[in-house]
């Protein structure tokens, strides 16, 4: 992965904590990794488990950021969800999988949260 793709996931993954923050989410884990992958954002909101994958984007040449989460992509934040309870089995909550969009372009980002964008929680 190239650097300045890096840094604008790495910006985009903190624009995203801002904007949940804000919306009362707790951040307790960002990027958590195990040897299936990495999951961007982990937080509580309430008393909901929320695992949160960002996708930046530049521009829509390629499509939107909510476009770019594929079904091969949601089996596999299921699969990381899962892996994660599995780690810490002391988490017997209700949990989902939200997708934060955040599209540059303009004066200001666009961000755009999706709640329980994949089913499996």
């Amino acid at each position: 992965m190239s650097d300045r793709r890096r840094w604008l996931g790495s910006w985009g993954e903190e624009k995203a904590a801002e904007f949940l923050k804000g919306r009362g989410y707790q951040i307790v884990e960002r990027n958590w990794r195990c040897t299936i992958g990495e999951l961007d954002l982990i937080a509580w909101e309430g008393e909901c488990l929320t695992f949160i994958e960002v996708r930046t984007r530049r521009g829509r040449s390629y499509g939107t950021p909510e476009e770019s989460i594929t079904p091969a992509k949601k089996a596999k934040l299921i699969e990381l969800a899962q892996a994660y309870l599995q780690e810490h089995p002391e988490l017997d909550c209700d949990w989902r999988i939200d997708v934060v969009a955040v599209e540059l372009g303009g004066a200001q980002p666009r961000i755009n949260l999706i709640r329980n964008a994949v089913m499996g929680g």
